[in-house]
């Protein structure tokens, strides 16, 4: 009976466990500043960096949320054009105020050229900089 009552216990914790937000709480003057990095051509990997921001997205609420996503390396192929379904999901992301980022050395070094990437996708000097410059700003950087 006792084992009964600590697996009960259990699953009520679980079910109002809550995350303890640090201060100040995110709000839309002082939102949470996210930078993801995409560094892989693996379908899988691609979706779940896309995956893990809606995640944030849907838990602090997209007003409350500056994010960027910047794709260098293998990456980069995740903005391109061509990758339909990637694209369809980079838009409706796009379209809460997440901003792609592409690495330009990373195009120059592929020879890819900004007609081939999707709309509105910043290109930078270095995704790894970017990154950096960041991280130096007081964003914090997810690499899922």
């Amino acid at each position: 009976m006792a084992k009964f009552f600590v697996i009960l216990l259990f699953i009520v914790n679980i079910l109002y466990a809550e995350t303890i937000f640090a201060e100040p709480k995110p709000n839309i003057l002082e939102p949470r500043k996210i930078v993801f990095s995409i560094k892989s051509a693996d379908d899988d990997e691609i979706n779940h960096v896309l995956s893990a921001a809606n995640n944030v997205l849907k838990f602090y609420g997209p007003e409350n949320v500056k994010m960027r996503i910047v794709a260098y390396y293998h990456g980069i192929k995740s903005l391109l054009k061509s990758e339909v379904e990637t694209s369809k999901r980079i838009s409706a992301l796009m379209q809460l105020d997440v901003e792609f980022v592409a690495c330009g050395n990373t195009m120059r070094t592929k020879n890819i050229k900004e007609e081939e990437l999707i709309e509105d996708a910043e290109i930078v000097t270095a995704g790894i900089v970017e990154m950096i410059e960041r991280v130096k700003e007081g964003w914090v950087y997810i690499a899922p």
